[in-house]
């Protein structure tokens, strides 16, 4: 009897001394297993990526190239849920890490050639952080040694670049230069989810960074829910990538009270079956992540709709063409498809 009870114990206080683990909100409880033509997509995906990687880490192989493209992929892996240090494609994140990390510069904390790139640069720095071990990423790498910093100084430096180019700017957001004096939605977006992204992950960004930034973006958007680009409060042609971008943002930021945030959720949610899209692949990996932040039920509905869509688009060689270009192109497409994995720390809801 005493052996029951000291066993019992044993069980208890073990138990007691694990991490609390949080679980999904109920509503994503039932029907969580990732379809098998998920699955089968996102191998082939990133068995794309792993054969087209360039030696340098990057991805050139026609298109859009540089540092964003690069972090595009690096998110795509990681959201693989392999692991990401002894993984299979653990030398292919590293590689395009260290890639990413030599494009910056250490001065100024700039990454590539416009802001686009440093903010999906700078996302992909953040999603790694912390779960990449800083140990391993240089290991017996050859270049510049100055240039070796960790993930944790990169992802400094990148914060400061983009909050030193937002003061600068008269609409507290971001356009391609980081001098620039005008804004858009599309390159804000981009930015700002990579500071969420680095604030999420414990790096400091300051709240004035942040209320500025989702002010622009409640300036921008109409009562309908459509999302101008660029030029102050106008220009509210039909665009799916604006309205998500804009709903993600807010709800990320959890401003999920903005009057904003209900009209831009209202306007995807009800615009599942839109052709409207003028450039899908880049649609497909805001839209996923918007809707799946804002109604489970809608993302569930798109999500079935899409894994359809892309299965037939897949090539034979695993990749998506895109008007980016087949890496970014195919990056975007895995990403899309990722919210069934829900292994990127962004994702959480």
């Amino acid at each position: 009897m005493i052996r029951i009870v000291l066993s019992t114990l044993v069980v208890y206080f073990l138990l007691a001394s694990l991490p609390v683990v949080m679980a999904q909100p109920s509503d994503l409880q039932t029907g969580d297993a990732v379809p098998r033509d998920v699955r089968d997509m996102y191998d082939r995906g990133l068995k794309y990526l792993v054969t087209t990687q360039d030696s340098n880490g990057s991805w050139s192989g026609g298109g859009e190239s540089g540092p964003g493209s690069t972090g595009l992929a690096v998110m795509a892996f990681l959201a693989s849920g392999e692991d990401p240090n002894f993984g299979p494609y653990s030398n292919n994140i590293r590689k395009a890490l260290r890639s990413i990390i030599n494009a910056q510069n250490k001065d100024t904390g700039y990454i590539g050639s416009s802001m686009y790139h440093h903010g999906f640069a700078m996302l992909a720095l953040a999603e790694a952080y912390g779960t990449v071990d800083d140990r391993l990423l240089w290991e017996g790498s050859e270049g510049n040694k100055s240039k070796q910093r960790s993930l944790g100084e990169a992802l400094e430096l990148a914060v400061r670049t983009s909050i030193t180019s937002q003061k600068k700017n008269p609409f507290h957001a971001w356009r391609y230069s980081p001098d620039a004096r005008d804004a858009d939605t599309s390159v804000s977006g981009a930015v700002l989810m990579g500071l969420l992204a680095a604030r999420n992950a414990g790096i400091e960004v300051p709240d004035e960074a942040i209320d500025q930034a989702i002010n622009y973006f409640a300036s921008m958007t109409s009562t309908s829910g459509s999302v101008g680009y660029s030029g102050g409060f106008g220009g509210f042609e039909e665009s799916l990538a604006r309205s998500s971008i804009c709903t993600l943002v807010f709800a990320i930021a959890k401003r999920k009270d903005e009057k904003a945030y209900r009209s831009t959720l209202s306007y995807i949610a009800n615009s599942l079956d839109s052709n409207n899209n003028a450039w899908p692949e880049y649609t497909r990996y805001y839209q996923a992540q918007a809707l799946f932040q804002g109604d489970v039920t809608a993302w569930r509905k798109w999500n079935t709709k899409t894994i359809r869509e892309l299965k037939a688009l897949q090539q034979a060689d695993g990749s998506f063409s895109g008007q980016m270009g087949p890496a970014i192109g195919t990056s975007m497409g895995l990403l899309a498809l990722a919210l069934n994995y829900r292994f990127l720390p962004i994702f959480e809801r």
